[in-house]
């Protein structure tokens, strides 16, 4: 796989030394990449056509030549097939490759908002070590994940990257060693077994939501809040760590408990975040932890719907940071790796595939960042525990 960025002083050869990119190179790779960005983003979606070559030619100001080289890395890649007389199409199908590179296949469950940063990070360490991915998408269907994982077996992949609906399954344990007993290395990618310790000996590369949420509670208290609650999107894979990374700092600050307003992702809507609202403020509630940005951004029209000051009256932290800076009070919100942590998964995926059984099983979580906006009452900057100052708590 080529990557998503051209090298500006030229490409490595497979004696590592530096090749001079000509610039017909460079425009070929460059218009390839801003491509394979818009399909993996969500701008051309699955079964969608591209321009045809001669149009965007034309809107790119690049040869016929340039675009036709483009759109054969990206069906290649698997990304993209090419039907005679009709045009070119999105797809999530896998393309042959190659033979004697090495070949990852990657699993995901959706091609919008918190993947695309994840894919650019496994991107990145792929193009870097020479080697190609192929990609379909599960669309959070469990039922899917089987003959996608099947289908990337037979165009030959070397490892795999998988995002599995572990949350959706009966028997978690059960699915997680099937996905071991696969006939080439895997690696989870923010996903893992829950509850089991050391009983689980899966390699993946995940987020620690638990501390991530850990850290929201514990910045909400360094400003004065006592009475903090928990809204959630109940049916999100990584709910059950989130809340217990919240209940873990509540009971270590000695807060009170509670109540939880949580509920399916498809029930959250105007209606239902006036009710949250609502129970909120009967249970004399400051602040709150919100899972995910569209929940806490539902919140907060809800309290401005109420005459609700955010953050004088309700003090709101969002836990994803897709777009919590564009809400209409900027959002306080939990940011994990997501680049770095596709980076990684590739990275550790790499190292199985060249060492095989003498390389040590990985299991890594990554602590998320707070970001600090305007909704919880802090200045911007890094929260007052990562300075290592904390304001006096307020009265009350």
């Amino acid at each position: 796989m080529e990557g998503l960025w051209p090298r500006a002083a030229g490409t490595a050869d497979g004696d590592g030394t530096r090749q001079p990119q000509t610039s017909r190179e460079l425009k070929f790779r460059r218009l390839a990449g801003e491509l394979r960005r818009g399909i993996i983003d969500g701008t051309w979606p699955a079964g969608s056509k591209l321009p045809t070559e001669q149009s965007l030619a034309t809107e790119t100001g690049l040869s016929i030549n340039t675009v036709r080289r483009a759109y054969q890395e990206l069906a290649t890649s698997g990304l993209v097939v090419r039907r005679q007389g009709a045009g070119t199409f999105v797809t999530t199908q896998v393309a042959s490759v190659p033979a004697g590179q090495r070949v990852v296949g990657v699993l995901i469950p959706d091609m919008t908002l918190y993947w695309p940063r994840a894919l650019h990070g496994i991107e990145t360490a792929l193009s870097a070590a020479r080697a190609r991915m192929v990609l379909v998408c599960s669309n959070y269907d469990a039922r899917a994940e089987d003959a996608a994982i099947k289908e990337l077996l037979g165009a030959g992949v070397d490892g795999l990257l998988l995002v599995p609906s572990l949350h959706e399954v009966a028997d978690p344990p059960a699915r997680v060693a099937q996905l071991r007993a696969l006939p080439v290395p895997v690696v989870l990618v923010e996903r893992r077994l829950l509850g089991v310790g050391p009983a689980d000996a899966m390699e993946h590369v995940c987020t620690d939501h638990g501390g991530g949420a850990y850290d929201a509670v514990r910045h909400l208290h360094a400003f004065g809040h006592r009475r903090i609650g928990l809204v959630l999107r109940a049916d999100g894979p990584n709910m059950a760590p989130i809340r217990s990374g919240f209940e873990q700092a509540r009971a270590s600050l000695g807060l009170p408990r509670i109540p939880v307003q949580q509920d399916r992702m498809a029930a959250w809507d105007a209606e239902r975040a006036d009710l949250a609202l609502t129970g909120l403020r009967a249970d004399d509630v400051t602040a709150a932890l919100c899972f995910g940005d569209r929940e806490a951004c539902l919140l907060l029209g809800a309290a401005r719907r109420a005459g609700v000051r955010v953050p004088h009256d309700l003090a709101i932290i969002a836990y994803d940071n897709e777009f919590a800076d564009a809400a209409e009070v900027p959002l306080t919100a939990v940011s994990p790796p997501k680049f770095r942590l596709g980076q990684l998964a590739a990275q550790v995926l790499l190292q199985r595939m060249e060492y095989g059984e003498a390389f040590p099983v990985h299991q890594l979580r990554l602590r998320p960042r707070l970001v600090v906006r305007a909704s919880c009452g802090g200045r911007g900057g890094s929260s007052p525990a990562a300075r290592g100052t904390a304001p006096a708590p307020r009265a009350g």
